[in-house]
């Protein structure tokens, strides 16, 4: 993507080091994981089924929280605080990025904690659908703002030794 110029203040993009590179990498996973969350929800919300796919999005919702942990942990354990040493974390977009975790994280953690919780009616599965599309909001608009801002950010902002130690302990995660 060299060369390219982002729809974000129209700074051409730069190639991303590894450790940003394998954050990168782990959003479309994700994401096709989101949409089919989405879907689900989708079909609760129209009663198609609803105990049936109330069912599967429990199992999809836990599938993609275990997946999204560790990607969590790299950006919010080794990334941010990196960045954090030039920019802050107190304002800024660390702690934009912080909140949006914590919005999707308490969205997903709700949904399972009610929707483990036992017989709910449809109405109340309508309701714990929400959360999850309300994770499927945040989140989507979360990894466009790192692609496009936060990791070209941190790529001009790290060191060389920085972007090495990313990648060695965002790999220890794995």
């Amino acid at each position: 993507m060299s060369g390219c110029m982002s729809d974000f203040g129209g700074m051409p993009q730069a190639e991303l080091s590894e450790g940003l590179k394998q954050l990168k990498s782990e959003h479309p996973p994700l994401l096709d994981q989101l949409e089919g969350l989405y879907g689900l929800t989708q079909k609760i919300d129209q009663e198609t089924d609803a105990d049936h796919n109330f069912g599967e999005l429990i199992v999809k919702v836990k599938e993609f929280k275990a997946a999204l942990d560790p990607h969590s942990e790299g950006e919010e354990g080794v990334l941010f605080p990196m960045m954090g040493v030039y920019i802050g974390t107190t304002s800024g977009p660390i702690a934009v990025m912080e909140y949006e975790h914590d919005q999707a994280k308490a969205n997903i953690g709700a949904f399972l904690a009610k929707a483990e919780a036992g017989q709910t009616s449809t109405d109340e599965k309508k309701k714990l659908a929400e959360l999850i599309q309300n994770a499927y909001f945040i989140l989507t608009e979360h990894f466009s703002k790192e692609e496009n801002v936060l990791f070209p950010m941190a790529e001009r902002m790290l060191t060389g030794e920085e972007k090495a130690e990313l990648y060695r302990k965002i790999k220890e995660i794995k």
